[in-house]
C-alpha cells in the first residue's frame, strides 16, 4: 500500500469561482487505496467531452475560467487532479512520482469514466502527459480534437536556461509556495484565490509532487517517457483532427517559442491565440481562450 496524505476538506470551503462538488474514485487498477479527485460536469450523453489536464503546481481549480464556457456549450467538463495535486491523494515519497505512474493514471480514469468525443485540453505537465496518451490503442478512437497551451512533448533535451533555473529553483526550495508562485505570475490574483492554490498543501510533507514534476521533465535522452513521447510526436504529425493552440506570451519557458514548435509538429494546427499579457497560467485568461477555441472549431466543422 502506497503510504500518502490526504488533504483536509476543510481547507476547500468557500472557493472563489468553484462551487463543482467533487468526485473521487479510490479504486483504479494499480492506484487501489489511493483516491483519486476530479469534477465531471454537464450531460453524461453530450456531444463533446473536454478533458482538462492540469499542470505543475496547480489542480482542476485552474479551469475555472473555462469550465462555464464549454458547460454553456452543452459540453461534458471532466477535470481531475493528478497524484500529489488538488483534491488527489498526495503519495508521501517522491520516488512513486513518475511518469508511468502520472499517464497511467489518466488512461485509467478515462477507462472507468468511459469518455469518448474528447477534446483533450492540456498545459503544462497536463500537456507532456497527455499529448502521449494516444499512444495507447484504446485512447485513439475516443480522441476528437486538441486544444493545447504553454506545453509541448519532452523527447530528451532541455526546454533552456529558463526551465533549468526553474527546476534549480524547485530543489532548493522543498517547501516551495505555490500561492505565492502564482501570484508572481498572474498579479490579478486576489488573495482568497491564492489561498486556494495553497490549500492542497497544509505544509511542506503534502509537496512531494509539486517536487517531483520538475525533476521528471525529460531533459537527457535515456529518461523515462522519452520514448512515448518520440512516438507521440509522429501520431500528431498524422493528426486529422482540428486542433486549437493558444499561449500566455509571458512565459519565459513554455511562451511562444515553445507553441511555435508544438504547432510545427501538430498537423494542420493553426497558429496560436497569443495572449500578450498572459504568462504560464494562461487559464486564468481561460474564458478568452475557450470561447476562442469554440468558434475554431465551430469553423473546422463547416469548413
Amino acid at each position: 500500500m502506497t503510504e500518502a496524505l490526504r488533504t483536509p476538506d476543510d481547507r476547500f470551503r468557500d472557493l472563489p469561482g468553484w462551487d463543482h462538488q467533487p468526485s473521487y474514485v479510490a479504486d483504479l487498477p494499480g492506484y487501489e487505496g489511493l483516491r483519486a479527485h476530479y469534477v465531471d460536469l454537464g450531460p453524461r450523453a453530450a456531444a463533446d467531452t473536454y478533458l482538462l489536464l492540469h499542470g505543475e503546481p496547480t489542480w482542476a481549480y485552474l479551469y475555472r475560467k473555462m469550465i462555464p464556457v464549454f458547460l454553456a456549450a452543452g459540453g461534458r467538463v471532466v477535470a481531475p487532479d493528478f497524484f500529489g495535486f488538488g483534491r488527489s491523494d498526495k503519495p508521501v515519497e517522491q520516488a512513486v512520482y513518475s511518469f508511468d505512474f502520472h499517464r497511467d493514471y489518466l488512461l485509467r480514469l478515462v477507462e472507468r469514466l468511459d469518455l469518448t468525443n474528447i477534446t483533450l485540453v492540456v498545459q503544462d505537465w497536463g500537456g507532456l502527459l497527455g499529448l502521449t496518451l494516444p499512444m495507447d490503442a484504446g485512447f485513439v478512437p475516443r480522441l476528437s480534437r486538441l486544444l493545447a497551451m504553454n506545453t509541448g512533448l519532452a523527447v530528451g533535451t532541455s526546454p533552456g536556461k529558463g526551465f533549468e533555473d526553474w527546476r534549480a529553483y524547485v530543489a532548493a526550495h522543498p517547501d516551495l509556495a505555490v500561492g505565492g508562485l502564482l501570484k508572481r505570475s498572474v498579479p490579478t490574483l486576489s488573495e482568497a484565490e491564492v489561498a486556494v492554490y495553497d490549500a492542497p498543501f497544509p505544509d511542506a510533507s503534502y509537496k512531494a509532487g509539486v517536487r517531483a514534476f520538475p525533476q521528471l521533465v525529460m531533459t537527457e535522452p535515456d529518461m523515462p517517457g522519452v520514448e512515448i513521447s518520440r512516438a507521440a510526436q509522429h501520431f500528431w504529425s498524422q493528426w486529422e483532427g482540428p486542433s486549437f493552440l493558444a499561449v500566455g506570451a509571458q512565459d519565459p519557458v513554455l511562451g511562444v517559442p515553445a507553441m511555435d514548435r508544438l504547432r510545427r509538429i501538430v498537423r494542420g494546427a493553426p497558429m496560436p491565440l497569443v495572449l500578450a499579457d498572459a504568462g504560464h497560467f494562461v487559464q486564468e485568461h481561460g474564458d478568452v481562450v475557450a470561447r476562442a477555441a469554440l468558434v475554431s472549431f465551430g469553423e473546422a466543422a463547416h469548413g
